[in-house]
């Protein structure tokens, strides 16, 4: 049984940084490029995070690049996301996901759809405050 469990969300002042974990059991970590999608209440699911299997290849929409930072360790079976600056339209649940094929270019965001993100976590909520 696949479960994927984020953690590391919480409160924060706008400017802020938060560290989010996604711990992943029942699938062979390494096999699977992962992303991470937050959501905001009425708005539309959002890929910020794109990395390869290796996590040598790394994607982020505009809308983060050079605040937010993806990173795994494949042998602790852990997703990373490092969150910096963080402003109050980060506000939103945000989930890993993984998939067998994802690759991480730019369009990757308008793309999701696209690619079998088959296996995703429960989310974990990241509150930012002005």
């Amino acid at each position: 049984q696949v479960q994927m469990v984020e953690s590391g969300g919480g409160l924060v002042q706008e400017g802020g940084s938060l560290r989010l974990s996604c711990l992943v059991s029942g699938l062979p970590l390494r096999d699977y490029a992962m992303g991470w999608f937050r959501q905001a209440p009425g708005k539309e699911r959002e890929g910020v995070a794109c990395i390869s299997w290796s996590g040598a290849s790394t994607y982020y929409p505009d809308s983060v690049k050079g605040r937010f930072t993806a990173s795994r360790d494949n042998d602790k079976a852990t997703l990373y996301l490092q969150m910096n600056s963080l402003k109050p339209e980060d506000t939103a649940m945000y989930y890993c996901a993984a998939a067998t094929f994802a690759p991480c270019i730019p369009g990757w965001e308008t793309r999701v759809d696209q690619y079998d993100y088959k296996f995703w976590g429960q989310g974990t909520q990241v509150t930012v405050s002005s």
